[in-house]
């Protein structure tokens, strides 16, 4: 069965050191706990699509070492489609190595390792995947050639377009135009725009801008202050469900699975929000990255409660 969903992004694995405090230069510290998470927000993108209801295949490119095995493995448990997950031989599997202190602080250092090998022709060789698409989602953690090499050619067969532009970076003008949503958090649409992104109202300014360049939709997430979906409609602000938050990790790589899940299985643009920003919200109340991500039960579930 064909994918709906493709994802052409990062895959990393996350090496997680809780410590009393972040360590000074030239310190060496006692950390309390350790622990491997497979995470970068392209295969955190496809575990939620997966897990909301979608069926999802990932391009993307590992090292040709342990970590590659288990982001694999970890994908394919989540019956993914990992023909595109290419390994590569003479290179690490990215990594982003993440120090937690005991006030939740955090000091990150990624390696892109694999991620940064893939290419558009590597792209290229599964057109077959991008054609049977519906949905094609990209993000910025690997080379932006291949992120716009994956835009044009998706927008050219006419599929839905997605782009999560994180981590923050200035697109090119002729990118908007091949996106279909561009769905930044408060931080990235400032730094798309230039303007404060902190309520509903300064989000409509900036979420303006973002159409006025080309985008056809922009979704602009406000965590606790809900979402804002702008399109030549007009605005519709919907509100953040009232949940404890633990930790925010990949809450906004649930949104994206989950907003494109709901979009493949028909729902409209307003339900498939609505749907994203429950799935986001029951993340935040668990510990993790994909750990935390909740299936399509859960949120079902949830709704009814």
């Amino acid at each position: 069965m064909q994918a709906k969903i493709v994802i052409v992004g990062s895959l990393n694995m996350d090496l997680v050191i809780r410590a009393p405090r972040l360590p000074r230069p030239g310190e060496t510290l006692s950390g309390e706990t350790f622990v491997t998470v497979p995470g970068g927000k392209g295969a955190n993108q496809a575990v939620a699509a997966a897990r909301l209801g979608g069926r999802v295949a990932m391009v993307g490119c590992v090292g040709d070492d342990a970590y590659g095995e288990q982001l694999r493995d970890a994908l394919l448990a989540e019956d993914i489609d990992c023909r595109a997950v290419t390994s590569v031989s003479g290179v690490s599997t990215g990594i982003a190595s993440i120090v937690v202190d005991d006030s939740s602080q955090n000091a990150i250092i990624i390696v892109a390792g694999g991620n940064a090998q893939l290419t558009p022709s590597r792209v290229e060789l599964f057109d077959e995947l991008l054609m049977a698409a519906e949905v094609v989602i990209c993000q910025l953690e690997v080379p932006m050639e291949t992120v716009h090499y994956t835009l044009y050619r998706a927008r050219e067969l006419g599929k839905t377009v997605i782009l999560n532009p994180a981590p923050a970076a200035a697109l090119p003008e002729a990118w908007y135009g091949l996106i279909d949503y561009l769905i930044p958090n408060e931080s990235e649409a400032q730094g798309l725009t230039g303007m404060t992104v902190d309520s509903p109202a300064s989000a409509q300014k900036a979420a303006t801008a973002l159409l006025a360049a080309g985008a056809r939709n922009v979704i602009i997430t406000l965590g606790e202050q809900g979402s804002l979906l702008a399109s030549a409609r007009g605005f519709e602000h919907m509100p953040a469900l009232r949940v404890k938050a633990v930790d925010t990790t990949a809450a906004g790589d649930t949104f994206v699975g989950g907003f494109a899940a709901a979009l493949a299985q028909g729902k409209s643009e307003s339900d498939a929000i609505r749907f994203a920003q429950t799935a986001a919200a029951l993340s935040v109340t668990r510990a993790g990255a994909q750990p935390s991500i909740p299936t399509i039960h859960d949120v079902q579930g949830f709704k009814h409660t």
